[in-house]
């Protein structure tokens, strides 16, 4: 049986150094709050809101550190409070998304794109993908069992040196398995995913 933490992800965002510069002002630089269980992801100490048509989510944390493009992952409640359908992607695949505005102290952003709801996934380091016979983008199942047992399927394996082993799952996911923000799971590897 191998078992493996499970991280409840809130909604959150990640910004380009142009966004980062219209909404906290020129030269601005993101203060680390407390650092992320994957390496060189950190809680930043700023907030922005969302906004849609009269709908606004305030106080969504900052993830650092900065990236290409700009991405806010939100749950699929939060998507209907905000009557908006953005699709289920993997971050980082932002393309043919939907965008939303962004408010600052210093100023908003009307996004184009970069509204997901993240796919939930496991991160690996490539050394414990090779012990435990996983390759880049297979899908397993990790079953939870707590006072609501789930099994989640379809979870893509994310392989890079430096991760740590984890599910990440949104916050509706987590509500559903009984979770708060860390759990715990076993992983169900199909007989096709493995190397």
């Amino acid at each position: 049986m191998i078992k493996i933490p499970v991280e409840v992800s809130a909604r959150h965002l990640h910004l380009s150094q142009k966004d980062l510069e219209t909404v906290f002002g020129i030269g601005y630089q993101l203060k680390k709050k407390k650092d992320l269980s994957q390496p060189s992801d950190f809680a930043a100490e700023e907030f922005l809101n969302l906004k849609n048509g009269n709908k606004i989510i305030k106080g969504v944390r900052v993830v650092g550190p900065i990236r290409k493009g700009t991405q806010v992952e939100i749950s699929k409640t939060d998507a209907f409070y905000l009557g908006i359908n953005p699709p289920v992607k993997l971050s980082g695949d932002i393309d043919g998304t939907p965008g939303i505005t962004l408010i600052g102290p210093k100023g908003e952003i009307n996004l184009e794109k970069g509204l997901i709801i993240a796919e939930r996934h496991i991160h690996c380091a490539t050394d414990e993908a090779k012990k435990l016979k996983l390759k880049k983008g297979v899908e397993v199942s990790v079953k939870i069992e707590s006072e609501r047992p789930v099994t989640f399927h379809n979870i893509k394996i994310r392989i890079r040196d430096d991760y740590k082993f984890c599910l990440h799952i949104d916050t509706d996911e987590g509500n559903a398995a009984g979770i708060n923000k860390i759990g715990e799971g076993v992983l169900i590897i199909p007989a096709e995913a493995e190397i």
